[in-house]
């Protein structure tokens, strides 16, 4: 049986398209304790899981003492490690809308919070009257299901319920995760625990 040329064109295009959706990102070893990923979709579509690069804590901190952990704003990713060197973790964030509300540094996490209730800032407030005054521990609570709070007043790594905020400029300040990711942060990272935001 012969196939027509159009049909082989158009069978070939869907081929092609498959091959292309299936393997959007190739992972590249670029040393013995990373793994970089490449792809060739825009900057605005890199902001995945897949964009994330693991890295060695050295250039970051001098020793391990209580855990340590990186949020890069850039990348929207937080990487711990912990304390003895061999558990590391990467999660994806979300990080401050503006530069005017990031805050970068050395702090440290000072309070773990299992119920975490939340009030806006006074700068919060500000820019939006409508916000409540007041929300307490549940589904509609923005911190989700678990906070840590760092040494710099109101700034916290939490949860998040509203899972859209996770990979975009979406907080007020604040290193959201997903409600699964902050759990097991919470349980890893211990009360100070060093933080370095870049």
């Amino acid at each position: 049986m012969s196939s027509k040329p159009s049909d082989l064109t158009r069978r070939s295009f869907v081929a092609a398209a498959a091959a292309g959706l299936a393997s959007p990102a190739f992972a590249q070893a670029t040393g013995p304790d990373t793994v970089e990923f490449r792809d060739e979709l825009s900057d605005s579509v890199r902001r995945n899981a897949s964009s994330f690069r693991a890295r060695d804590w050295r250039p970051y901190f001098d020793d391990l003492q209580g855990g340590a952990i990186l949020v890069d704003i850039s990348s929207r990713a937080l990487h711990y490690w912990g304390q003895d060197g061999s558990t590391y973790k990467l999660y994806p964030t979300s990080v401050p809308m503006s530069e005017e509300l990031t805050r970068r540094g050395r702090t440290r996490v000072t309070y773990k919070d299992p119920a975490p209730d939340w009030r806006p800032t006074p700068s919060m407030k500000q820019r939006n009257p409508e916000w409540p005054d007041y929300v307490p521990p549940g589904p509609d609570n923005p911190l989700g299901v678990r906070a840590m709070h760092l040494s710099w007043t109101y700034y916290r790594i939490h949860g998040t319920h509203d899972t859209r905020k996770i990979g975009r400029r979406s907080s007020n300040g604040c290193i959201g995760l997903y409600n699964e990711h902050i759990l097991e942060l919470y349980e890893l990272a211990d009360v100070g625990a060093q933080v370095l935001v870049i």
